[in-house]
């Protein structure tokens, strides 16, 4: 009953906004629902939302190195409602997204109230002095690649388990934004953002100290066309080679979580009830496209000052930050009927458990109206490295995007 009332409440706004809109605009399919326009032409908003429909199928190895029994799921991996455009100025604009999905309010916990985590983005944008932008409000943080490009803008079916184990996600703070040219194709952006450091829709305050991210990024050859240095797959075939690299380095001081801002809380009997520890996390990163070739490699490295959680006595509690590295490489290429087939590699070893699990996944995509409109397949292997353990998992995904 509770989520029926929130559906029917963002209903309600949906309808009020184009009732008291001065112009409606019907967007060409995938540019919105449609675009709100003030009165005295000082805001606007776009409205758009999208779904995505999964179905999977994993086996499991047993001891024997055997395929056991099929595990299949059915879900609405996610549906969401966006929010866009400028308030009073051009140069002051917003984002507001909201998740729906189980998937997407998921993690609910004392520290969010045990309330659904239904807001994704309310960040508002300030280019206030020429190439500077300050950010202000909970967004993604400015880390791997992977897990900035959006959800609906993947080449597979979702993100690597590179992304899953180390990625930043989002957090509640300021980011300054800056980029500059060292030649007319030459293109440099910087980053700096600093942040709670508890991840998103946290209500019960900060715990152990902030967060501070950089990042660079290098375009040597010039801007991809459509941003696409930050959309998988080369679909706006890119008539010249073009090449992004970046490297990312965060700092989450005091962390109280296993995966710095994310994973686990480290409970302990001190005074706070947290182990407290500072986490480093380094990424780096590259995209390249012509032509219908696309390819992105990562790598991600975490790393802490005392990984291993104690109480007060310095007895072990247990817990422990998850050390670690990977590597993700994927390769894709988009035929002219818009079929594109692709193939990825991940490795993922935590420090401590002496092996590595290996990742092998081929894929296939239609692109019907680009990332809007697109039916895509994966198949997935792993294996432990030394070991008979792994699986198996296919899986099968729809998008539409207004």
């Amino acid at each position: 009953m509770k989520n029926l009332r929130s559906y029917l409440s963002v209903f309600i706004i949906l309808v009020g906004l184009s009732a008291v809109a001065q112009e409606t605009n019907s967007p060409k399919f995938g540019k919105g629902l449609f675009n709100l326009v003030g009165k005295d032409s000082t805001w606007t908003m776009k409205i758009g939302a999208r779904m995505q429909f999964l179905t999977t199928n994993a086996w499991d190895l047993d001891a024997n190195g055997d395929f056991g029994k099929a595990q299949n799921t059915f879900l609405v991996r996610r549906a969401r409602l966006k929010f866009s455009g400028f308030a009073y100025s051009p140069k002051l604009t917003y984002k507001l997204e909201l998740g729906l999905s189980n998937k997407d309010i998921g993690g609910a916990s004392k520290y969010t109230n045990n309330a659904p985590r239904y807001i994704l983005d309310a960040v508002v944008k300030w280019n206030f002095y020429k190439n500077f932008s300050l950010w202000a409000g909970q967004t993604k943080l400015p880390g791997n690649r992977e897990r900035v490009i959006s959800s609906g803008n993947l080449q597979f079916v979702d993100r690597s388990k590179l992304n899953s184990n180390f990625n930043l996600d989002r957090d509640l703070g300021l980011q300054l934004r800056h980029h500059f040219n060292l030649s007319d194709k030459f293109l440099v952006r910087d980053m700096f953002s600093i942040s709670q450091g508890e991840g998103r829709n946290i209500t019960t305050g900060n715990l152990g100290g902030h967060q501070y991210t950089a990042r660079v990024e290098i375009l040597p050859f010039g801007e991809f066309k459509g941003k696409g240095d930050y959309s998988g797959s080369d679909l706006k075939r890119e008539d010249s080679p073009k090449l992004a690299i970046g490297a990312t380095y965060n700092l989450n001081d005091k962390a109280v979580k296993n995966k710095g801002s994310q994973g686990s809380y480290m409970e302990n009997d001190s005074a706070e009830g947290f182990y407290e520890t500072n986490v480093n996390t380094v990424f780096v990163d590259a995209m390249f496209k012509y032509k219908g070739i696309s390819f992105m490699a990562e790598y991600a490295n975490r790393d802490a000052n005392k990984a291993t959680a104690t109480d007060v006595d310095g007895t072990p509690t247990g817990d422990a930050v998850k050390k670690g590295n990977s590597i993700n490489a994927q390769v894709g290429y988009l035929f002219k009927s818009n079929w594109e087939v692709a193939g990825r590699y991940t490795t993922v070893k935590f420090n401590g458990a002496g092996y590595a699990t290996n990742y092998y996944t081929l894929g296939a995509s239609k692109y019907l109206v680009g990332h809007k409109l697109k039916v895509q397949s994966d198949i997935t292997y792993n294996d432990v490295t030394g070991s008979k353990s792994g699986g198996l998992e296919y899986r099968l995904q729809f998008d539409i995007h207004f």
